[in-house]
C-alpha cells in the first residue's frame, strides 16, 4: 500500500519540523511538503496534491479556516485535518463549517496522532476524544445537517450499538474491541449505517445520533 502523503501547514517551524520527522519515521506516512501560513498551504496543496493536509488554525497572512475553505472548494478530494492548540467549541464548529475532515489538538501523544491518521485512511473522521462529546452535542444544536432518508428503527440492533459508540468518538478499532467483533465488520456496519440513513460521513452520523437522543 502506498504511504499516506501529508502536507504540514503550521507557522511554528520547530513544531512543524519535529512533526515532519515523527511522521516520516513511520513507514506508512510521507511528508511531501511544508508551509508556514495558510496562503502558502493552499499553493502547496494545488502543486503537490497530498492525500491529507494537517492544518494549524492561527497563522499569519491567511489563517487555517480560510485555507481549509479554499482547499475544500478547489480540491475536494484532499482531506484537511485541523491540528491546533485550541479546544474552543467555536473553533471546532468553524472548522467543520469550512469543510475540515477532522479536528485534533496538539496536546495528543504522537501514537494517538498516528492512529487517527491511519483511521482517516480507512474513512474515519479524526476527532480528539477529549472534545468529542460536548462538541458533537453543540454541533447537533447549531450546525445544519441533511435530513436522513430513514429513521433509527431501520438500523439493526448491532448497527445502533455501532452508531452510539461512533458518536462517542471511538475509532473503528475501539468499537471492535468494545463489541468483541472484527474491525472489518465495524467498517461494514458504518458503511451500512451511512447508506441506510442517507448520510455522507461519520461526523454527520454522530450528529444524527445526538439529535435522535441515542447518545
Amino acid at each position: 500500500m502506498n504511504p499516506l502523503r501529508i502536507l504540514l501547514v503550521d507557522d511554528h517551524i520547530l513544531f512543524r519540523k519535529g512533526l515532519a520527522r515523527l511522521l516520516d519515521a513511520q513507514p506508512d506516512f510521507q511528508v511531501v511538503g511544508e508551509a508556514s501560513d495558510g496562503a502558502e498551504g493552499v499553493e502547496k496543496a494545488r502543486a503537490l496534491r497530498p492525500d491529507v493536509v494537517l492544518m494549524d488554525l492561527r497563522m499569519p497572512v491567511c489563517d487555517g479556516l480560510e485555507a481549509t475553505r479554499q482547499i475544500k472548494r478547489e480540491l475536494p478530494g484532499i482531506r484537511v485535518v485541523v491540528l491546533t492548540v485550541s479546544e474552543d467549541d467555536q473553533d471546532f464548529l468553524a472548522a467543520i463549517r469550512c469543510g475540515a475532515d477532522g479536528y485534533l489538538v496538539k496536546s495528543m501523544r504522537p501514537e494517538a496522532l498516528f492512529q487517527e491518521l491511519r483511521g482517516l485512511a480507512q474513512g474515519e473522521a479524526p476527532l480528539s476524544r477529549a472534545m468529542t462529546g460536548k462538541l458533537l452535542r453543540q454541533l447537533a444544536r447549531t450546525a445544519p445537517a441533511p435530513p436522513p432518508t430513514a429513521q433509527p428503527d431501520s438500523l439493526s440492533e448491532r448497527e445502533r450499538q455501532v452508531l452510539v459508540l461512533l458518536a462517542e468518538g471511538l475509532s473503528n478499532e475501539e468499537i471492535a474491541e468494545a463489541l468483541g467483533i472484527a474491525e472489518n465488520t465495524v467498517r461494514n456496519h458504518v458503511r451500512s449505517i451511512l447508506e441506510k440513513l442517507g448520510l455522507k460521513n461519520r461526523v454527520q452520523a454522530a450528529v444524527y445520533a445526538v439529535r435522535q437522543g441515542l447518545v
